[in-house]
């Protein structure tokens, strides 16, 4: 077993702050030779731009690979274990891979892909890693249906009206060995302890809660956590596996990209983003903004209500510059009137 490259999976619903988590680790990696594979959900890679540009050697261009073709768990056989295998042939192959699953991902069908035989006997999942945005859980997302869909269920067995978005967050809490409760400073009053309480009640014995803010944490705490994940599959199931069903799909869900020129006005581009936000049903909207006369791109995410934006790099010499974001919603959004009120 100490033979075997250790593996990180990093799952959590969009916005929760993973990106920021593996950032920061980058940033503290201490000479270790960490590979990233990264799962977009759209076509622009925001995320693995926003790692390339964290500015160390932990960050080279050859260890950040985005697999764009599809969510993760779905594409195991033709995106995953062909990239793993091209990891760990590598004349120095990586000391610790990092896995950022897109946020709609199963965490239990990709940690099942280790124990494939030319990846098992290279290679240990070291840990499952959920990130959850504490002040989204304060004030009611993604706990308010479990006690309803309890209660239809037992009225009336032929009902079925779980809600895509709890049932995601219950299977990425189920297979965690350690779930980050990130944005703690966002919170007031008894709003910690009462999140706290709450996921003490979601996860499997012996997961561990870490509070953070920015995903700041002890890399030797993230890294090293030792689980050998894809030897307990029989504790980590999901809800699909519980209820029979093979795999699942993403029909609740839709992701287009805005592609937009310059922008002059950088005040009321965000305050376009907040209005769209506020007048239709985004989850998350995330990407990089050509500003006027700006030497740097800006980038920009979102989550639910709030936006945060800051300009991460300058632009390369001969970059096509551009502002190109990605909108993440439900399959019901009004993906014109939404396009509308971003060009302005």
């Amino acid at each position: 077993m100490s033979q075997k490259i250790p593996a990180t999976v990093i799952t959590g619903f969009l916005g929760a702050g993973k990106t920021t988590l593996i950032r920061n680790m980058l940033q503290n990696a201490d000479g270790r030779r960490i590979a990233l594979i990264i799962n977009e959900f759209g076509d622009v890679g925001v995320d693995g731009e926003i790692l390339r540009g964290c500015g160390v050697e932990a960050c080279r261009d050859e260890d950040v690979i985005e697999l764009a073709n599809g969510c993760i768990c779905c594409t195991v056989a033709d995106d995953f274990v062909p990239t793993m295998r091209k990891l760990l042939d590598r004349p120095d192959p990586p000391q610790h891979i990092v896995i950022e699953t897109s946020g709609l991902a199963l965490p239990q069908p990709l940690v099942r892909a280790f124990n494939w035989p030319e990846i098992k006997s290279r290679v240990t999942v070291d840990g499952v890693v959920t990130v959850v945005d504490a002040k989204a859980l304060a004030e009611g997302r993604f706990a308010d249906d479990e006690e309803a869909v309890a209660a239809q269920r037992a009225a009336d067995p032929n009902l079925d009206h779980e809600n895509p978005i709890e049932e995601l967050f219950e299977d990425q809490l189920n297979c965690a060995d350690m779930v980050i409760l990130n944005k703690t400073d966002l919170l007031e009053g008894g709003e910690h302890a009462a999140v706290a309480a709450d996921l003490k009640t979601r996860v499997r014995a012996g997961t561990r809660l870490v509070p953070t803010r920015h995903g700041e944490i002890e890399v030797a705490a993230l890294l090293g956590v030792g689980a050998s994940a894809e030897d307990d599959l029989h504790n980590r199931l999901s809800h699909h596996e519980m209820e029979g069903e093979e795999q699942h799909d993403h029909d609740d869900f839709v992701t287009f990209i805005v592609s937009l020129g310059e922008v002059a006005d950088k005040a009321a581009m965000l305050k376009r983003l907040e209005q769209t936000i506020a007048a239709h049903d985004v989850l998350r909207i995330k990407g990089f903004v050509d500003v006027t006369g700006s030497p740097a791109r800006l980038l920009v995410q979102a989550v639910g209500p709030r936006l945060n934006s800051y300009f991460d790099r300058p632009w390369k010499t001969g970059e096509r510059r551009g502002t190109e974001l990605v909108v993440i919603g439900e399959k019901h959004m009004d993906r014109e009137a939404i396009t509308g009120l971003l060009r302005g």
